[in-house]
Parts: C-alpha cells; structure tokens; sequence
C-alpha cells in the first residue's frame, strides 16, 4: 500500500511538467474556445452598434476579459452612464472571481506573485470550472496558462470579427443587435432558474427591485446605473438570507 501511495504521489509530482502542462490547457480551453466565439461576436456587434470606437471595443477585451461585464459596460456607455458607475457596477459583477482565483490559488503549485497575477488576470467562469474539476490536487502553472491563453485568444479574436463584420451590416440590422445584450442573459438564466429555486427567487428580486426603482415616481432622479447596483446588492443579499443551507451543501458537492 504504501509503495502504491510512493508511486502515485511521485507520479503527480512529474505530472505534465512544461510544455506537456501548456499542451493539456490548451487541449482543455478548445470547447470554452468554440463557445465563446460567437459570444465574442455578438459583443463586437452590440459594441459597433452602440456607437463604440473600435479601438475601446478591442480594448475592452484585451484588458478586461469578462463577458458579462463587457455587455453591461458597452451598454450603460451607450445609454450615456457616468463612469463611476459602470465602474462600481462591473466591480459587483466580478466579485466572484476573488473567490474562484483564491479557490484555485490553493492548488497551485509553488510559484511567483507575478506568475499568480498574470494566471489570475484569464481566470473566467469557464476556466476555473475546469481547472477546479481536474482530478491532480495541484495544478501546474503551464497548464492554467494554456487554459487561459486559449480562452483569451478566442475571446479576443470574436470580438475583431464582430467589430468588423458590423461595419458591413445596415445601419437598421448594427442597432438590432443591441438585443444580444438581453439574449445572452436570457440564455444563461432559464437553465439556472429551471434546476434551482434560490436563482429563479433571486432573479425574480433583481427584476423587481430594478422594475420598482424604474417606475415609481419617487426615484426618477436615480440613473440605470445606479438602479442597476441597488437591484443587484438587493437580490443577493436577500438569496443570502434566505437560502444559506442550499449555498453551503452546494459547497460542499
């Protein structure tokens, strides 16, 4: 037994290193690669048609690199939002991700600060689903970079198409496009709402809140940025009260 445990443990020890490692992320990211063109396409689009320059739309996903956040952002820069608040409002989007890179930190193996930053910076829902899945109980950096990487390649290059097929498209069909924006959520939602109930009352509070913070006379002076926040702090704090068993069983699965 203990001769079987030696072997194991030096064989996770010599487990992929260099350019093996690098070979199994990039193997790893292809299906996040095909998945997310044409996400990346629909933003370069939804950014053309929002009256975005082309070079904040390219800019956009080479240094922020988060999907939802992209939508949100290009939409509320379209609609005309101070900056202070699309900044707080993509802060509270990505908010997991300081849990889902300290999640992973810990499987890393020994490394630099400055190798953990740049490996932080690709980490998105994708990729930390499937590092987090893999069956070593360390992680080479070789391989979290080539996940990465090819998430990030992709991502990047759907954007470039999108941006510059929508200079070809009518001006009519650019503005319809502004409908990916609700599209996207709409297709990451229903299946979260059909498997869970904590999403459907959670998304349910959102919408509520946002609806309550359009329509009442009382807050007409508020912003969509604003209304947006409120709605968002709103929903999850309340998903936290009411549903603390279902998140830590979730946990632990």
């Amino acid at each position: 037994m203990k001769s079987e445990q030696a072997y194991h443990a030096a064989k996770e020890q010599h487990h992929s290193p260099g350019s093996s490692a690098w070979t199994e992320g990039v193997r790893a990211g292809l299906p996040i690669a095909v998945g997310y063109i044409p996400i990346a396409i629909a933003f370069g689009l939804l950014a053309k048609s929002s009256g975005l320059p082309n070079y904040i739309s390219v800019l956009m996903s080479l240094l922020i690199f988060a999907g939802a956040s992209q939508f949100v952002g290009a939409n509320l820069l379209a609609l005309g939002t101070a900056y202070g608040e699309i900044l707080l409002t993509t802060f509270i989007l990505n908010l997991r991700h300081f849990l889902m890179t300290a999640s992973l930190s810990q499987r890393l193996r020994q490394t630099t600060s400055g190798w953990r930053a740049l490996l932080a910076f690709g980490i998105t829902d994708e990729t930390f689903t499937v590092a987090a899945l893999r069956k070593e109980r360390k992680l080479e950096k070789g391989f979290l970079l080539g996940l990465n990487l090819t998430a990030f390649a992709s991502w990047n290059a759907g954007t470039w198409v999108g941006v510059f097929l929508a200079t070809g498209l009518p001006p009519s069909l650019q503005a319809s496009m502004g409908i990916a924006l609700y599209a996207m959520f709409i297709g990451l939602l229903i299946p979260s709402v059909r498997s869970s109930r904590a999403v459907f009352v959670v998304a349910l509070a959102a919408v509520s809140v946002h609806s309550m913070l359009h329509w009442l006379p009382w807050f007409d002076g508020l912003s969509t940025g604003w209304s947006i926040i409120i709605a968002t702090i709103m929903a999850a704090a309340l998903g936290a009260v009411v549903f603390p068993e279902e998140k830590r069983e979730e946990a632990h699965t």
